[in-house]
């Protein structure tokens, strides 16, 4: 199944999920290991790879939260108390909100460094909304990597409360992401 049903995540969801999940924290990881090498020549290159897939990472998050909008959410299990509920709900739009700001923070660090990281692949012009400005540069570093780590603790409590569903409450809400398949019963 393409779409979501009320009971399942389609195959479209599941995609983007598993796309952007391996892409997020290879994100992290590969930042991380950037800012920890000796300085060498070919940094730039590096940093200017990091942030063209920080700009793909965008593109696709916002189609994830419009293919979202537009399809249905599976239902968590009916036994799900409320604060389960709100619970989850929080999470995910934490989620997506610090993937977003610090992708923000990233591309506004972009345009604030010199030279700034808008060859995007060597193909086309990424626009710039910050203007070069090395103290701003700075900050923004700072910031983006501050909420990466933030992005990271969501991630944690992501993957604890998927081990939660699957081997505490055994209901089948990991395998709706994994394989597609609706909740049974």
């Amino acid at each position: 199944m393409i779409r979501n049903t009320n009971a399942g995540w389609g195959n479209v969801a599941r995609w983007l999920h598993w796309i952007l999940a391996l892409a997020i924290i290879g994100m992290i990881a590969f930042g991380w290991w950037m800012n920890h090498i000796p300085a060498r020549p070919d940094r730039f290159f590096y940093r200017s790879i990091h942030a063209d897939i920080g700009y793909v990472i965008l593109l696709l998050t916002v189609l994830r939260l419009v293919w979202r909008t537009v399809n249905p959410t599976p239902a968590l299990p009916a036994d799900s108390r409320p604060w389960q509920k709100l619970a989850a709900r929080i999470s995910h739009g934490a989620l997506y909100l610090v993937v977003i700001v610090v992708i923000m923070l990233g591309w506004a660090h972009s345009g604030a460094h010199i030279p700034d990281y808008s060859d995007f692949f060597g193909l086309v012009h990424v626009p710039q909304f910050t203007s070069p400005d090395r103290a701003a540069a700075g900050a923004y570093e700072d910031r983006h990597i501050f909420f990466a780590y933030v992005l990271l603790a969501l991630i944690a409590v992501h993957l604890i409360a998927a081990l939660w569903h699957q081997f505490i409450r055994r209901d089948r809400v990991v395998a709706r992401m994994v394989t597609g398949e609706a909740e049974a019963g």
